[in-house]
């Protein structure tokens, strides 16, 4: 079956050091991430970016590499051909403020800072300017954190582990390094925007392939035939794979040579 989608996270996949396209997982210099885009072009297989940042920045990403459609903050927006959706269930923006504002409104933010005191902290500066998450930085149990606020009141809400990020000055008594998290609405995720793009394209399970670094990611792995996890992803934290589904493959390579490498074999293969 001709692969005719390709899903892929930015940050620790695509993009190599300093969040850079030609730059590998050490900072050398590297041209395999844009050979694999070239290859898509090539073979007529749409790229689609599914990210945790802010709409403005995967808009710039997936401008520059000539796509037309991307998942951005965590699968809470989704835009395709310049048509954008929301897609965070009830909690929509009303009376002037944001999905943001009012979760913000609720509590639910300064509740998990106050009990994750010293463990949680927003993940300053890219916790600004956004329409719907929340991000923060931090080493805390997102169940134990999402029980808390489903008991809270918070139910329609929860934390989701965006993957390990480099440390920083703020958090130095972590008992490992610190993570990313986003507090969204509890319907919205990188895997229903992955199937809502899917659907609205007429793409076939069998048709399309997806790759990441983080547990937010493999949840993507429910609606492709291939789900590729990039090396770099189990460097950082080895249980990331714990209980992953039957067809996520861990690539050899690291951020965007991994990605080449899934590009690469499932073009070949599908052939």
């Amino acid at each position: 079956m001709p692969i005719r989608c390709v899903y892929t996270d930015l940050d620790g996949t695509l993009l190599g050091r300093g969040a850079s396209l030609f730059r590998d997982a050490d900072g050398a210099f590297t041209l395999l991430a844009a050979r694999a885009l070239e290859a898509c072009h090539r073979s007529g297989a749409e790229v689609v970016l599914k990210s945790g940042r802010r709409r403005a920045q995967v808009m710039e990403d997936a401008r520059l590499i000539g796509q037309t459609s991307y998942i951005y903050e965590v699968g809470c927006g989704l835009v395709i051909d310049g048509e954008e959706e929301f897609l965070t269930g009830d909690l929509q923006p009303r009376s002037g403020k944001t999905v943001f504002q009012l979760v913000e409104d609720s509590g639910a933010p300064r509740l998990l800072r106050e009990t994750y005191a010293g463990r949680l902290e927003p993940h300053s500066p890219w916790h600004e300017g956004r329409e719907f998450s929340h991000l923060m930085r931090g080493l805390v149990d997102v169940d134990e954190a999402n029980r808390l606020l489903a008991d809270r009141g918070h139910g329609d809400l929860r934390l989701v582990d965006n993957g390990v990020i480099s440390p920083k000055e703020t958090l130095q008594d972590l008992p490992g390094p610190p993570h990313a998290y986003h507090l969204i609405p509890r319907v919205a995720s990188k895997a229903a925007a992955v199937a809502r793009h899917m659907r609205s394209r007429g793409y076939a399970p069998e048709h399309c392939i997806a790759v990441g670094d983080s547990r937010e990611d493999l949840g993507v792995a429910e609606h492709v035939c291939r789900f590729f996890l990039v090396a770099n992803a189990l460097d950082r934290d080895p249980s990331v794979i714990d209980g992953a589904r039957a067809n996520v493959e861990v690539t050899e390579g690291r951020n965007g040579e991994g990605f080449y490498e899934a590009v690469v074999r499932s073009l070949a293969e599908a052939r």
